[in-house]
């Protein structure tokens, strides 16, 4: 017998999915009409797979090699089920290939009054702090901030070797991730490091 068979629409679970690479929440199959009393039915059917707490992923949708980033943002989704985690710091820049680091954990920058009840995933390394919209760059099922933002706060926080910084601005400027609007933004910070300013002055 089919669970939920009266209520569930799955045309609108996968519509809701395909936008996240094949994930959604518990509240998202709800409003699709699958009751959670019959969630666990679609796990052990094989229609879905259980990915973190609340989090699920329909099992034939095809997996991507960044499927983990919009599980992630998923998680970091406030109380109106709304993502709030944007991918930052060297992550932000792996994603754009900007450079070829690859920390064992996912950096990402949260609210200032981000909290959840769960702990934080060991993969997740949080920052908190204020994002402009026009420091965010929305992706498929996930956001980032922009690589000029990425390299500002890897910069102030002095923990990354400034090559790795240097080489991610310029590949950035050459591919066009990085304007000149942008760079003319960042020269007003009064904490740009010395070193950062002397690099990017000369390009606006």
């Amino acid at each position: 017998m089919r669970a939920n068979a009266t209520n569930a629409d799955s045309d609108k679970l996968f519509e809701i999915a395909e936008g996240q690479q094949g994930y959604f929440t518990s509240a998202q199959a709800v409003d699709a009409g699958f009751a959670r009393s019959a969630q666990s039915y679609h796990v052990a059917a094989g229609n879905w797979v259980r990915e973190h707490r609340g989090i699920y992923r329909l099992r034939r949708y095809p997996q991507s090699d960044d499927g983990q980033l919009v599980l992630w943002s998923l998680w970091s989704r406030n109380l109106d089920g709304e993502p709030e985690g944007v991918y930052s710091h060297l992550t932000a820049l792996r994603i754009k290939d900007l450079s070829d680091a690859n920390p064992a954990r996912l950096d990402m920058t949260v609210p200032l009054d981000f909290r959840r009840n769960s702990a934080v995933p060991p993969i997740l390394c949080l920052h908190k702090a204020r994002l402009a919209s026009d420091e965010i760059v929305r992706e498929h099922g996930y956001a980032l901030t922009s690589p000029m933002r990425a390299i500002l706060d890897l910069a102030t926080a002095s923990e990354t070797d400034r090559a790795v910084i240097s080489q991610a601005f310029q590949e950035g400027r050459v591919r066009g991730l990085i304007t000149r609007k942008q760079i003319a933004a960042a020269c007003l910070r009064i904490d740009l490091p010395p070193w950062l300013r002397k690099l990017i002055e000369p390009t606006t």
